[in-house]
């Protein structure tokens, strides 16, 4: 097989989003539309990926700094063909060109496969039947021999002709011997006054090369993004499509429209994942994992048998088997918790390790602490780690016991086996095995009235 050459055509500047963000940067399923494309370029190891891109450049390529992009700028906006001329240059001769869209994010690595496979040295297109095929280029074939002869634009197109159900998705394989020859001589004679890639097939037929045409398993793959209308749309089919996978892979989803995967979700045997939770970046869930409803996990690693009660939020962390957290947790970066550990309601850890065993089950903050095992945390302890410029570390040794309403200013280390009575400010190291008491005398004041308003 030739060399591939890729180029995505993400020069647009999307009108109707009504919004300054370029189009392509637009996000579905938490990445944006173009990286979608381009990981898909990557799946087909070809050798040169190419991007032209037009609106909102510096944007665009502020956030997509992957080394391996070839970046064309198309300046003025002529259309399609005139896009593909400004990466002319860059194709490699002998090659073949699959050109791909940087808003039409979810075409699957097997159809361009199958599309790349048909093009045999000569041309291949990616076409689809619609009930409503409004809005696309009509696919006009030869009665006799039902072979693909031109592309109609809906804009250029009679009446009869817009009776088609055959869209054209603008996705083509061509030789770059072709392209070299034909793109030059494309005209603009159309109401747009535009230089459609599309009329590359009707100079093809003229030429008697052979047009050969793939149709797309599921027809959503083929969908672009013109306006955030279309882009919700796609984002519900795309995570629909990402829901049935995991019920096929035995992940007990206990409503799969209530679910959103914004990056990688991996799943073990037994997990079980209620509504309205959100999964951004890499989340991997172990065994008999139980996530229970309105979760955000972010970059988590959740070990065996662990539950995530209601409305918590984890980001960055890695949590070990057993472990019960929430309702209403803050897990923050930065943070490690062992095995069998229980960080309660309204309870906030931050780049903190947490040993087996230990337990903070009611309102506490613990930041910047390196705590050991069996220490008990009791409501309303506070690690208070920041000085106003600096952070320091609380270090709490096993088997610690904490009472409530507990203030540690940091630096500080309370050793194995202390005990802390509640309501105490700790300023200064604890010895192993003792009692530490911060408290204030307790006084009572005789014949003492409550103040009342004035008349």
């Amino acid at each position: 097989m030739n060399r591939l050459n890729i180029v995505i055509l993400a020069a647009g500047m999307g009108k109707r989003m009504q919004s300054s963000v370029p189009k392509v940067l637009h996000k579905l399923g938490g990445k944006p539309l173009l990286m979608h494309v381009i990981d898909t370029a990557r799946g087909l190891l070809p050798s040169k990926i190419c991007v032209v891109y037009g609106y909102g450049g510096e944007a665009v390529r502020e956030q997509i700094t992957d080394e391996d992009i070839v970046w064309i700028e198309q300046i003025e906006q002529l259309g399609t063909g005139h896009a593909l001329i400004q990466a002319l240059p860059m194709l490699d001769q002998g090659s073949i060109t699959l050109v791909l869209f940087g808003d039409v994010p979810l075409v699957k690595i097997s159809t361009l496969q199958k599309l790349i496979e048909a093009a045999q040295d000569a041309c291949s297109l990616l076409t689809a039947n619609l009930e409503l095929p409004e809005g696309y280029g009509r696919i006009i074939r030869e009665a006799e021999s039902n072979s693909v002869v031109a592309i109609v634009e809906e804009k250029d197109a009679t009446n009869e002709q817009r009776q088609i159900t055959e869209i054209n998705t603008g996705v083509m394989v061509v030789p770059n011997r072709y392209l070299l020859a034909w793109l030059p001589n494309l005209k603009n004679s159309n109401q747009q006054q535009e230089y459609y890639l599309t009329d590359i097939i009707s100079i093809s037929v003229k030429n008697n090369i052979s047009v050969a045409s793939v149709q797309p398993t599921d027809t959503w793959e083929i969908l672009g993004i013109n306006s955030k209308v279309q882009l919700e749309s796609l984002e519900r089919t795309y995570q629909s499509e990402i829901a049935r996978k995991l019920l096929e892979q035995g992940v007990g989803l206990i409503d799969a429209s209530r679910i959103d995967i914004r990056g990688q979700l991996d799943c073990g045997r037994d997990v079980v994942i209620d509504v309205n939770c959100i999964f951004e970046g890499d989340v991997v869930l172990g065994d008999n994992v139980t996530i229970h409803a309105n979760n955000c996990l972010k970059n988590v690693t959740v070990a065996a048998g662990t539950t995530i009660a209601a409305n918590s939020l984890i980001e960055d962390a890695v949590i070990g088997e057993n472990c019960k957290i929430g309702p209403y947790a803050r897990i923050r970066p930065g943070t490690k918790l062992a095995d069998k550990v229980h960080i309660g309601n309204f309870v906030e850890i931050k780049n903190s390790s947490i040993a087996t065993g230990s337990k903070a089950s009611h309102l506490s903050y613990i930041g910047d602490t390196v705590m050991g095992q069996n220490v008990n945390v009791g409501a309303g302890t506070i690690t208070c780690n920041y000085d106003g410029a600096n952070k320091h570390k609380t270090i709490i040794e096993d088997n610690v016991f904490i009472g409530s309403d507990t203030q540690f200013i940091a630096p500080v280390t309370v050793s194995e086996g202390a005990t802390i009575g509640a309501g105490s400010t700790i300023t200064r190291d604890v010895p192993q095995g003792q009692l530490a008491l911060s408290r204030a005398k307790q006084s009572s004041i005789v014949g003492w009235k409550r103040p009342t308003k004035k008349q």
